[in-house]
Order: structure tokens, then sequence, then C-alpha cells
């Protein structure tokens, strides 16, 4: 049932906001080089990799650089890349991860190898599922990068405080998850971004 709703909606919101994706990439080409996507290697359900899309945000080759961003004194985000993150219009090209199956519209946001290594076996279990376009730590930490930004060493606090919260959140959704209970998470989701 859940496969089936993701594989609806994400189709149904892809069609609908295809003429303002074609606005969304002139505007990331034509303020700086590069191309209009960014993948990146995220782990996914079973522990395997999958490449995850977004709009690039960033000059190119700022993630080698790190993979942390921290908030307004970032100064690899670009203007655009500014407001397409502020307002998450960065994570829609997500939704094709959904048609393929890689993510589901609700689950644990998929993170990148070097921090699930990291993780204990406890915390391995968020791997059990499909990873999301939101969750429940999405919206708790919905100005993560204004709370990295404020550190003194962003990748310690978030190996620290950060990642090991979110993944308590994460635990708590596998624990308790249903189809009315992934609608309350999509329209707090909305609110919070709308916030």
């Amino acid at each position: 049932m859940k496969r089936l709703l993701d594989i609806l909606s994400s189709a149904l919101v892809l069609l609908l906001l295809l003429p303002f994706w074609l606005i969304i990439a002139m505007a990331i080409v034509l303020e700086s080089r590069g191309g209009v996507f960014y993948r990146q290697i995220r782990v996914g359900k079973d522990n395997k990799d999958f490449y995850l899309y977004k709009f690039r945000t960033m000059r190119t080759g700022s993630d080698q650089k790190g993979l942390l961003t921290v908030g307004e004194r970032d100064s690899r985000i670009t203007r655009v890349g500014y407001f397409l993150r502020k307002y998450k219009i960065d994570e829609f090209p997500q939704l094709l991860n959904v048609l393929k199956g890689d993510m589901s519209i609700v689950g644990p946001r998929p993170e990148v190898r070097k921090y699930v290594d990291m993780y204990t076996p406890e915390q391995m279990r968020v791997l059990s599922v499909r990873p999301g376009l939101t969750d429940l730590a999405s919206i708790q930490y919905v100005h993560e990068n204004e709370l990295l930004a404020a550190s003194e060493d962003p990748e310690k606090t978030y190996i620290e405080e950060v990642m090991p919260a979110k993944l308590a959140l994460n635990l708590q959704y596998i624990d308790n998850q249903s189809v009315v209970g992934d609608i309350k998470l999509i329209c707090k989701t909305f609110a919070a971004i709308l916030r």
C-alpha cells in the first residue's frame, strides 16, 4: 500500500511541478557553471548505496571541501541555492528516487556512508526501511544548518549531538509507522517549511 501511494503521489507532483522545474533549472545554470542536478551516494534500505538527486545549490566541486553545510556562513552555496534550500525546493528531484524505489515519501532521511559507518548496531535498524523525503527528524531539525553554523566544530556537533538525536527519532518512527502517521508527517513538514 505504501509503495503504491509513493508511486502515485510522486508521479502526480512531478507532473504538476514540471514548469517550475524548468524555471529553477534556468536560474541555476544562469548563476553558476555546472549542471542543474547534483548526485550524491547515500545509504538506503538494507545498507545499499544509491544515487540521491537534488537541484544543485553549490558551486561545482564544493562537496570536496566537506560534506556538511553550515548555514549562511557557507560560501559554497549560490544565491539561488540559498533560496532553494530555505524552502527545501532543492529536495524535489528526490521524487525521482521515490519513483525508482530507492526512497519513500516518508522515512528516515538517507545518510552518506561516512556517517552510517559510525552507527551503533541499534541505529543500523534505520536501514531496515526505505529512506524518505521527510521524517520526524527533518521537522525537528528543519534549521539544522543554522545550528551547525553556530558551532565552533560543526562536524563534532553533528556526530555527537545531532546525528544521535535524529536517529532516535527515526527509530521511534520505525516502531510506530502507519499510513495515517505518514500523512500527519507530510502535513507537519509543509507547516515547518512555511514557518
